[in-house]
């Protein structure tokens, strides 16, 4: 008997926590809502569990918003479609509460139930469910009937086709600010599951209200209708209804429409397609990238290189391309520095001859730009340059610019300078790195911050590996090697952390004849930092190395170190005379 009891019991303690003072006691049980299901079996669910969660609304919001979300995912516990519907009353409740996220959870999970309910269900029970909402005194419920009409309108009669359609359009013209919004950025939602021959008649009529609505907040989400409307109508519709809403947009009073216009032009214009972009469009876009709001600059500043591939590279250069040189000056760093995330891919658009025209010039002043971002954003994207100019002219023009970057007084630019480094070498040759780059590579090893340090180090085994063991023999070793000497402990760690990533690259005769003298010299180093670093290089060699290099060399100075008068030093030596054996065990 105990054993049938033992489950049942962390059941009933979950049940009571759905009552308890408690909100984490409350929030607890709530998230295992499925758990006291399958213990209450289906029936009692229906008939116990669920009209409790009924009564229980008006609990704390995160109590509340986490019921939303399990409801979502229940039907199973309910004992399957057919009984889908026992799940709406709880949901309607909460789809009536002050707290957004808890309404728009609540929405959510309806849309789920809904677009799995048998069509008698629907009509029965979820349409009405639609009505109510749509009807209720209080915002809450008409705001949260907007986002589920959608699911309602498919399995419905046509006489509740026409009754839902005629709802949604007073939902569109209602008295509150809030409810014409979730009418706005629903109706896109709500016209792909409407009858094309009603798109024209009624839907674009709300959405015309909609657009010309006295209150900014709601015409903005209309410009996201636009988009999604202009797919569903047929290309001429498109271009009667849509074009001139989207002109008129461009230009509204509202800073806030014009920014959402420049942030969905790319989306708009695949809507009214190809040639009334050019014609109607393009003027609009310059209207925007010269807008007397920053923000509005930025947001089309960003789509550039986006709105150029729908247009000829003529186009481009006639209408765009003044006002990006125009961009490229303004007085907002933001808007520079979104035109520079973007600009390195008009490059392709405009092919070779525009680009050093027009474009290497815009790319040398913002290289320069006082903003570090503005200046990182060109550097991360140069290659896209490079694959339409060629090396040499990228080398000539946009180099020395590149160089001066490299000991910039942000160590962020300095920084993406570095890792772009090793692609710059690869695309450059040999030859070009040793004249222009080798030597700031040598100088980031000694930075002041240690990111740069670290970075230039991995940067050196990275060389190494493009440009062949032979050449870093030659043109890396001695120097990094030079540095042994510096009489600053960290630069002296920073060659220990050359020598353990350019070892394995390097080979095992290098690592004994050049890099294992200097590390064994390093052990008799004064900073126990420096020595407790020579035991864990000591440790990162053995693979690398012949075993007779180990037990002759390796194993003497890791001894020796192991009797050193600092404990963190003894540690690491340890640790390493144990990986030795450990292998020496593993062979035998």
């Amino acid at each position: 008997m105990a054993m049938v009891d033992e489950p049942l019991y962390p059941i009933a303690v979950l049940i009571d926590e759905l009552k308890n003072d408690d909100i984490q006691l409350r929030l607890n049980s709530i998230r295992r809502l499925s758990t006291i299901a399958r213990a209450l079996g289906e029936e009692r669910t229906r008939k116990e569990l669920i009209p409790f969660l009924s009564e229980n609304s008006d609990d704390d919001d995160e109590v509340l918003l986490a019921m939303a979300e399990e409801l979502g995912v229940f039907i199973p516990f309910v004992g399957g479609i057919e009984y889908a519907h026992v799940l709406l009353p709880p949901l309607e409740s909460l789809c009536t509460v002050e707290e957004t996220c808890v309404r728009e959870k609540a929405v959510d999970s309806l849309c789920k139930i809904g677009s799995q309910m048998r069509e008698t269900d629907l009509v029965d029970s979820f349409v009405p469910l639609v009505k109510r909402l749509a009807a209720g005194e209080w915002f809450a419920a008409r705001v949260s009937a907007c986002g589920i009409f959608h699911v309602a309108y498919q399995g419905c009669t046509d006489v509740l086709k026409t009754e839902l359609r005629s709802t949604y359009s007073l939902l569109c013209q209602d008295d509150m600010p809030m409810v014409r919004r979730a009418a706005a950025s629903n109706l896109g939602k709500f016209a792909t599951t409407v009858e094309s021959t009603y798109l024209i008649a009624e839907i674009m009529t709300m959405f015309d209200d909609l657009t010309k609505d006295d209150q900014d907040s709601v015409r903005l989400l209309a410009v996201e209708g636009c988009a999604a409307l202009g797919k569903l109508l047929e290309p001429q519709d498109c271009v009667a209804r849509i074009l001139p809403v989207i002109v008129n947009f461009s230009q509204d009073k509202s800073w806030r429409v014009r920014y959402m216009v420049a942030n969905q032009l790319y989306e708009l214009c695949e809507a009214v397609g190809p040639d009334c972009t050019k014609t109607d469009l393009v003027p609009a876009y310059v209207r925007l990238l010269r807008d007397n709001e920053a923000e509005v600059r930025i947001a089309a500043a960003g789509k550039v290189t986006k709105f150029c591939r729908l247009l000829n590279p003529e186009l481009a250069i006639q209408h765009i391309l003044p006002c990006v040189k125009e961009l490229s000056s303004d007085s907002s760093q933001h808007v520079r520095s979104a035109l520079a995330s973007v600009i390195m891919g008009m490059a392709p658009i405009l092919g070779k001859d525009s680009t050093i025209e027009h474009l290497l010039p815009i790319f040398l002043s913002l290289l320069k730009d006082e903003f570090p971002d503005v200046r990182l954003n060109i550097i991360s994207k140069l290659d896209q340059v490079n694959q339409v100019i060629g090396i040499d002219l990228l080398s000539q023009s946009l180099l020395p610019a590149i160089v001066e970057l490299a000991e910039d007084r942000h160590w962020r630019v300095r920084l993406a300078i570095i890792e772009y480094v090793p692609l710059l070498a690869s695309q450059l040759g040999i030859g070009f790195f040793d004249d222009k780059l080798g030597a700031l590579c040598m100088q980031w090893l000694q930075d002041k911050v240690y990111s740069i340090r670290e970075a230039a180090a991995n940067n050196l085994k990275r060389l190494a590996e493009e440009f062949g063991p032979e050449w870093a023999m030659q043109h890396l070793v001695p120097q990094v090697l030079d540095m042994v000497n510096n009489p600053h402990y960290l630069h002296r760690m920073m060659v220990l952390r050359a020598i353990s990533l350019m070892a394995p690259v390097m080979g095992s005769e290098i690592t004994c004849s050049k890099f294992l003298p200097v590390v064994v010299e390093a052990s008799k180093d004064r900073v126990p930092n420096i020595k407790f670093n020579v035991a864990k290089l000591l440790q990162s060699l053995i693979p690398i190395v012949d075993q007779s290099v180990v037990d002759k060399t390796i194993r003497q100075c890791l001894v020796d170190l192991s009797e050193d008068p600092d404990v963190d030093v003894r540690y690491f030596a340890n640790q390493a005379l144990n990986s030795i054996d450990g292998t020496t065990a593993a062979q035998s």
